[in-house]
């Protein structure tokens, strides 16, 4: 972990000038506020275990000298309980926020930032956003008080779109995803950037089904069946994802196949098994053998709970964090979030910046698929015996797209 290891030179050059850094000791707490109920809760309890997991790797190894507390509140997937959430973690002294699923809950949490840290200066909180990827978030509703670290749904329908373009098989595509922002954005992007690259191909159905609330897909299935459809593109997650795959698997749809956004998540490996090897690819920042620095905490993470760390933005969280508290000798929200505004890191997916007009994590993406484990790429996913495997490496300026973010920066 090169960047680390400058920090720690960085910071033992300060001591020895005249001090150590002001927040050396000093607990970070970091509200988590996501679903620990419900049927997305398996995803919410596997990036809760993967938070605290990497707090207690960076306690032992971060370059500020901090410790990481996270702080684990129950929002149920809905706006409502993430501001209820929200109160109770300012009422704790709590001045970084992190929250990862829907679109929803992420804007909740932006608009009362902006109002609080309006009204109580020298009590302002920053929301660290993992893994919410409408678009909006940094383009017309973006905030200053709001950084978000995953790959948004534009470029990663860009990257994906840029490999299938090359595939000749793709001919006939349905559209199947949430309906909400995510899932409707998916459906857009998706048909305007394939009408760009691929005018040939017909979109054959596109569709959407209600947020966390099916519990069979079969009749989903039926219709991309009837429609004669070679390509499925879902940017589903948690149980909308397993359920649609193993509906799937269960109908015979073989020789379809399925561009996802989110097959790597909890549940979903399962659902595939080898009945879907060869036949699912994913887009996203990493993969299941990334080697180092990534790939010790997947290790551990595995031996430590029988399940597998899924959700490596989290990583950037603390590295982001860690880099801005040496950078500023504060732990101070106000002097991290000026410092974050441009970062640049060297991580485990490549080099990756904070991009100060929109504050939207620019990186490098991948496109995995679904096959057996063993050689170059052994991880054993949820104990299948399959992985996903890189087929492709896109550097971050080819998924890299533009912002119409109007950032209105405090006084």
């Amino acid at each position: 972990m090169k960047w680390v290891m400058r920090a720690v030179a960085v910071s033992a050059m300060a001591v020895s000038a005249g001090g150590a850094w002001a927040q050396k000791g000093e607990t970070v707490k970091v509200a988590w506020i996501d679903p620990l109920s419900g049927l997305m809760a398996a995803v919410g309890t596997n990036q809760l275990k993967t938070f605290q997991l990497l707090a207690e790797e960076f306690n032992k190894k971060n370059a500020s000298g901090v410790k990481f507390e996270i702080v684990a509140l129950d929002n149920k997937l809905s706006p409502q309980e993430t501001t209820a959430a929200l109160r109770s973690a300012m009422d704790q002294g709590v001045r970084y926020v992190t929250q990862g699923n829907g679109s929803g809950p992420a804007l909740a949490i932006m608009d009362a930032l902006e109002k609080h840290n309006a009204r109580n200066k020298g009590k302002e909180l920053l929301y660290l956003n993992y893994a919410a990827v409408d678009p909006d978030l940094t383009n017309s509703k973006c905030s200053y008080w709001h950084f978000r670290l995953d790959a948004d749904t534009s470029m990663k329908m860009e990257a994906l779109t840029t490999f299938m373009k090359d595939d000749a098989e793709v001919k006939k595509v349905y559209l199947i995803n949430q309906n909400y922002g995510h899932g409707q954005q998916v459906s857009k992007f998706a048909k305007d950037l394939l009408k760009r690259k691929r005018p040939d191909v017909q979109i054959v159905g596109d569709d959407f089904s209600p947020l966390a609330q099916v519990r069979d897909f079969a009749p989903y299935v039926a219709k991309i069946k009837q429609s004669g459809a070679d390509t499925v593109i879902t940017g589903n997650w948690g149980a909308d994802l397993s359920l649609l795959l193993k509906a799937a698997n269960d109908a015979g749809l073989n020789n379809v196949k399925f561009y996802t956004y989110y097959a790597f998540g909890a549940g979903a490996p399962t659902a595939m098994g080898a009945a879907s090897d060869g036949k699912v690819y994913t887009v996203t920042y990493g993969h299941y053998n990334m080697g180092a620095p990534i790939q010790a905490s997947m290790d551990s993470f595995k031996k430590k709970f029988n399940d597998d760390l899924t959700q490596s933005s989290i990583y950037h969280v603390f590295a982001l964090l860690d880099a801005a508290f040496v950078k500023t000798g504060s732990t101070d929200p106000v002097k991290v979030a000026a410092v974050l505004e441009g970062m640049k890191l060297k991580s485990f997916n490549g080099d990756v910046e904070m991009r100060k007009s929109d504050h939207q994590l620019q990186q490098g993406l991948y496109i995995s698929k679904w096959q057996k484990a063993g050689g170059k790429f052994p991880y054993d996913a949820e104990n299948t015996g399959y992985t996903f495997a890189p087929v492709k490496y896109y550097e971050p300026y080819v998924a890299s797209t533009p912002t119409s973010c109007q950032m209105k920066r405090p006084s």
